[in-house]
Order: C-alpha cells, then structure tokens, then sequence
C-alpha cells in the first residue's frame, strides 16, 4: 500500500482548511512574524516504526476486607494494546482514533518514550534507533490536560521554556527571540501579556481553551522538534478553534522535517481531511492503519459502507464501538471481531512488508548515532537560576497572601495580649508561651510545606519527562525560593509577641529566641516537604502529618512530664521537644532565679516544668534539629526520584 500523499489531496486539504481572513480577531497578526519555524535551528527528520506493540499491567480486582489484608489475591494481567503496528514519515500526521479505552493515549504515552510500570513488548525505533535521552529532549509531547502554571503570562510560559529547553549555544536574547517567534506563529500576540489562569479553579480567568492549547503545543514547538506527540489536541474546543490548531500542526509537518502524531475523539470532516494516515483502534486492537483518503475505500471493500452521507470519523468510531450501518442490532462483538480479522488479512502483511522495506531504505545520516545524548540544554546554574525567578512569579501571590498574612498577624496580637507583660513571678506563664512557639510554628510550615510537591506533580512529571532540568536543580529552587516566605513571617510574629508578653528585652536574648524559633520552622518545613514528597496525596499526606506533628507535642515534655518508659522514645524523635528545650534555654539560665512566695526566691532550674526538660544540652539539641533539617530534605529529595523520569527500554 503506497502511503504518499496525491498532489490534488493536498490541494484539497490546503483548500478545505483555508480560514477566511479576520475570522478571529485573536489570530489577526500569525502573518505578522518576522522569525518562523523554519527559521530556528533545524532538527533531524525523524521516522517513527513501531511493530507488534504489546502492553500490559497487571491489576487486583476488589475483594473482602480479610481478602484485602490476607493478599491471596494475585494481580492478574490485563491487556491494553495488542499487535499494533505502524510507520509515520516526516512530514505526515497521523491520527489515531477510537472510543474511550480504546488504548490511543497509552499507545501515545509508548510512543513517547514515557510509559512507567507495566511490561511493553514489540519494537518502536526512531530511525532505526532505540529511545535515547537526545531523543527525549528533541521531542515534543502534548498532553491532554494543559499542565502550565496559571499567574504566568502567555510571554512569561513560553520565555521560561525556551530559557530551560533550548542549548545552551544559544543567547538569552536568541531564546527570548524564539519564544516571540512562537507566540507570533500562533496567533498568541493579543493574548500574550494575560496569565494562563486557572485550569481547575474557574475564579482565576485568564486565556481561552484554545489560547491555552496553543500555548502548551508553542512549548514544545520551542524546541524546532522533529517528532511532536499530541494527547487530544481539540479536547474541549469548538469546532472552528480545533480546526485552526490541527491546520496550524498540518502545516508544521508539511514543511518536511516534522513527523506528527495525535490522538483525537471525534474530529470534524473538515479536520479528518488534514490527517495524512489514520489508526483506528478498539479495545486496544487495530482496525485500520493507511491514508486517511483511503480509509472509506477499505471498510466498503470489507463489507462495511455508511447508509447515510455522514462525516468518515463518525462511521470510525461507530465501527471500533461494533456499530454496523447495515445492522445496528448485530452483535457488536462479532463485528469487532470481524474487523480484526479483515485488518489482519488485507493490512498486516502489507503493513509488515513495507516497514521490512523502509528498514533498508534510511540513509546513513538517519542510521547515525545520537551524540552528546547525556549532555543537558542548559547547566546546572542555569536550570537552578531559572526554576527560582519562575517560582518566585508564580508563588508571590499564594506566598504573600493576604489571608496567611493576617491569620499569622491576629494569632500574633491574641497571643500578646494574653500573655501580655506577663510577671516574673508567673513563670509557668511564660513557659506555656515559649512551647506555643514551638506548637504553631511547628504545624504551620509544616502544612504549608505538605502541599508542595502534590500540588506540582504533574508539572514534575511532564518537565521531568521532557529532560528540561535536573530534579536537584529544581529541589534547590523550591527550598530556596520559599524561604522568604518561611522566615518573614515567624520574625513578625516574634517582634510581636516578645515584648507584648515581657521576655527579657536584650539584643542577645531575643536573637536566640528568634534563631531557635527560625531553625524549627525550616525543620518543620523539611518533615512537611518529605511527608508531601512520599505520600503524594494532600488529604492522606495531611492525616499523617496531624498524627505525627501531635504526637511530637504530646511527648514535647509540656503536657506529660513523667512518660512511660516504653513511649518515650518519642521525645527523642521530636521537633517540638528539642524546639521546646531550646527556646527555655534561649530565655532561661539555671543559675536564675525567680519568686516563688513571700519574700523567697527560687532556682529556675529547679522549677518543675524546666527540670524535667533540662535547661543543659542545649549543643545536643541543636544537633539533632540540624540532622532532621538535613536527613528531612533528603528523604524528600530521594521520594521524588521515583517522579517524573521514565528510563530508555530496550524495545
């Protein structure tokens, strides 16, 4: 079977997908470009072949209880794609199209190199070569949900993502440059100093869907890519703005150099015309694979011709649902059957034959190998340096709110005033204030700092996935940019409450109280990150949290001074008892004295809340909140390892 495009199709297609000018005054200017595409740097073409794809994973159905806890249960494996094949040239589309659950999206997700767990059997190459890291980084890959963060700006997504993904041989003018290029291409201009807003919260408006698409496809067209990858690119658009975003691909790939290949639903004829080759699959298996001018021809050739003018993805997705024109009432699993068989007689063969002959038809230059396939866009610095200023645009709104400013603002002025110049002689006073610093700066960065990584998953995943930077590069610029934040805000509360409450008003004492106080805080926010980073689910990862954080109260040495023996161990474990012991260590010696009766002054050391805490060993407690600020950030550091980077397979 010839896969080459006619000139009249493409006369055709070029004709049917023709926008009148002004038909939206939001895409006015895409003629207005001064650098294109064509004008960055160019990549190498790219042929795509996969043969014989089979994936599967196994999955547990739902028992009993005793069941659940006695694991007799074993997984059982399920099939997702079973004997797909193909071959997509540079400069074609291919669009594969089926119901839902037909396996389009983790046959994409397999084309792309980022399939996770399961077992992936068969052969895909990219000019006869395995998945590389060069591979990965010179691929762009679209996914359905459009994953950006909503305060930036169309400019600011887009310059960020050419500063991190394009090589380092370029300037920062040049990427800048790149970036205005794109969002010129895309009929962006209008659009490109409004934030992308909020994709699930509906309160922040910024660009429209189909604003937002484009930006999230000009992402990856930053990077000149030779194979793009798209996960239902018109999911959730009109009829007219789905039809400008697949024109807009079609002519990405008709410059030659461009291998594309999409997911779709439920295309309009008007955009099904564009697709140079389709896939249609069902429950995971091929129906068709060849020119999309042909595929009417075949299914009438096999015994299956729409009753009725209708559009030719429609009668697709009727037959992949086991739908026959002829016979709605037949049996939908016989047709599907029926189909399967039809592929494998009439397009099997062929198809096998014809990826047997384009084995020996790449050059030497597509064979070569990929060279500097460890080498990163950017250094470390770079990455590091880039990841902070977009973390600090894009946070200062949630960092600085005015909610959390006032929550710790009204927490701090109750506080001072019940505890308002409080009397030496009231030492125990005094004390329940330093352990309710330890109390709500421990669970306060600690919830802040739960959140973080849960709510930044999928913006790992998909950056991660693309090789934009290196997991340290954007740990470092997460701890870093959120420590203004993280110190601010306890240093106001201190000022506060110090000299409201009546501690001791010298420079040295209040730097010691403020410094331990400071030192928890950034020990609370390690415990928060880790829990966030190893549970990865905000309301499991909070439950644990509440647990964990009140059980370090509970043995802090304040409520319960004489613990059993057999739980106290958990002291030693305990944010809040070293943070308790320090801060009575930064307003107390034990050689002080304080009134305890009528004209007799006692020890502070002596006094039975201190004692049993201890105003000594206060090097040891240090060191020990310092192990937890460093062995908290690792365990952190180390959970998100398992996030957002999918290894080379052999295939």
């Amino acid at each position: 079977m010839s896969y080459m495009m006619r000139d009249q199709t493409g006369e055709n297609l070029e004709a049917q997908t023709t926008i009148r000018k002004g038909a939206d005054q939001g895409h006015q200017d895409e003629s207005a470009a001064t650098i294109t595409f064509s004008d960055m740097k160019p990549t190498r073409p790219v042929t795509l072949k996969f043969q014989d794809i089979v994936y599967t994973v196994n999955i547990r159905k739902k028992g009993s209880l005793l069941s659940s806890f006695a694991k007799v249960q074993k997984p059982e494996a399920k099939m997702i794609l079973n004997g797909i094949s193909g071959i997509v040239s540079p400069g074609e589309v291919l669009a594969m199209l089926g119901p839902s659950g037909s396996g389009k999206t983790t046959l994409l997700t397999a084309l792309g190199g980022r399939l996770e767990s399961g077992k992936l059997t068969g052969s895909i190459t990219y000019n006869n070569r395995p998945f590389s890291n060069l591979l990965k980084r010179n691929t762009g890959f679209v996914t359905q949900d459009d994953i950006m963060y909503p305060h930036l700006t169309v400019t600011e997504t887009l310059v960020f993502t050419a500063l991190l993904r394009l090589p380092r041989t370029y300037t920062k003018e040049e990427k800048v440059a790149h970036a205005e290029a794109v969002i010129s291409q895309l009929g962006l201009t209008k659009c490109k100093n409004i934030i992308i807003g909020g994709y699930k919260n509906k309160l922040l408006r910024g660009v429209s869907g189909g604003e937002r698409k484009r930006v999230s496809i000009g992402q990856e067209m930053l990077i000149n890519p030779s194979l793009l990858l798209l996960d239902e690119p018109t999911s959730g658009l009109d009829s007219t703005t789905a039809q400008r975003i697949v024109k807009k691909l079609w002519e990405l790939a008709s410059e030659g150099r461009r291998t594309v290949v999409m997911t779709i639903h439920q295309p309009s004829s008007r955009i099904f015309y564009m697709f140079h080759k389709v896939m249609v699959l069902s429950e995971g298996r091929p129906l068709y694979f060849g020119l999309g001018s042909e595929v009417m021809q075949y299914f009438s050739t096999v015994g299956y011709t729409p009753s009725v003018a209708m559009n030719p993805a429609d009668f697709l997705l009727d037959l992949a649902n086991g739908v026959a024109p002829e016979d709605e009432l037949k049996d939908k699993g016989s047709v599907k059957q029926a189909l399967v068989s039809a592929y494998k007689d009439h397009l099997g063969d062929r198809l096998k034959q014809e990826l047997l002959e384009d084995d020996k038809g790449l050059d030497s230059g597509q064979r070569g190998e990929d060279k500097n396939t460890g080498e990163w866009a950017t250094t470390w610095w770079d990455q590091f340096s880039i990841l902070l200023r977009r973390g600090v645009k894009e946070r200062k709104h949630q960092s600085f709110s005015g909610i959390k400013m006032a929550q710790v603002l009204v927490v701090a002025l109750i506080s001072g005033l019940l505890w308002w110049q409080s009397d030496a002689a009231h030492l125990q006073d005094k004390i329940g204030l330093l352990f309710f610093y330890s109390a709500f700066w421990g669970f306060f960065p600690l919830f802040q700092a739960i959140f973080t990584f849960p709510e930044e998953r999928l913006m790992l995943e998909k950056e991660r996935s693309s090789g934009m930077y290196k997991l340290s590069s954007y740990f470092m610029s997460r701890i870093v940019g959120d420590l203004p934040m993280e110190l601010v805000l306890p240093t106001i509360f201190m000022v506060i409450t110090y000299f409201m409450a009546g501690f001791k008003p010298t420079v040295a004492y209040f730097m010691s109280t403020l410094f331990t106080l400071l030192y928890s805080v950034l020990v609370a926010q390690g415990l928060g990150l880790a829990i966030g980073a190893l549970v990865m689910d905000q309301k499991a990862a909070t439950t644990f949290g509440s647990v964990l954080m009140l059980s370090f109260l509970l043995a802090g040495g304040y409520y319960v001074q004489n613990v059993p023996p057999f739980i106290a161990w958990i002291r030693y474990i305990s944010i809040s008892h070293y943070t308790y012991k320090l801060l009575l260590g930064s307003q107390f010696r034990p050689n002080e004295t304080y009134p305890c009766g009528a004209r007799r002054d006692c020890l502070v050391g002596e006094f039975p809340s201190i004692k049993k805490v201890g105003l000594d060993g206060q090097a040891s407690a240090i060191v020990a909140l310092g192990i937890m600020l460093v062995g908290y950030r690792l365990i952190a550091y180390v959970a998100l390892m398992r996030i957002g980077v999918t290894k080379s397979k052999k295939r």
